[in-house]
């Protein structure tokens, strides 16, 4: 697939197939997870397949979104800021969730390029994901993805916004690359 097509074609799925995905295409996918950028050279993203279905039942509460449970696999997202902090201190905090966010995209592309899907889940009660995947106290859980296939294929989406909404020149709220002259007549 091309990364356009992958790009544009990428949504969220909250009803799932009873396929089961291959789980070496979700490898691949956290593969081309670790070619996103990194800050110092510090890999701070780490990634959980889960497939054991009371975990998975466990997330989904965490989470309070039932569509979750119907994944055969899921994916959580996590970073360890250690490393990052030491080198560039507070900051660090942030470049870690920036990394993080670059490789999921990363993620999300490749997932999509196979042929399967997901959405990306942010809410979520912490400490209990942590619990349930035994996950340090010191780490962060980032975000949550099932992995399925989509039930039934969506009508290909529209961009979400105008490019015009998005697109500042020079500073803020500049909307064109020069601003117009004028000229007296």
């Amino acid at each position: 697939m091309e990364l356009d097509k992958a790009i544009k074609s990428r949504h969220s799925i909250r009803k799932f197939s009873s396929k089961k995905p291959d789980w070496r295409d979700i490898i691949e996918a956290i593969d081309a997870a670790r070619y996103a950028p990194m800050a110092g050279g510090n890999y701070t993203a780490k990634f959980i397949l889960v497939d054991n279905p009371e975990s998975i039942k466990r997330i989904k509460e965490a989470c309070q979104q039932d569509f979750i449970a119907q994944a055969h696999y899921l994916v959580v997202v996590c970073s360890n800021p250690s490393r990052i902090i030491n080198s560039y201190g507070e900051k660090g905090k942030n470049y870690a969730r920036q990394q993080s966010g670059a490789a999921i995209q990363n993620f999300l592309l490749k997932i999509t390029e196979s042929g399967a899907a997901t959405c990306w889940v942010g809410h979520f009660v912490e400490d209990q994901i942590k619990s349930a995947l035994k996950i340090p106290e010191d780490i962060n859980v980032e975000a949550v993805f099932p992995i399925g296939f989509e039930y039934e294929k969506k009508r290909t989406r529209k961009a979400p916004t105008d490019i015009d909404n998005i697109l500042y020149f020079n500073e803020w709220k500049q909307k064109r690359m020069k601003k117009l002259k004028r000229v007296d007549v």
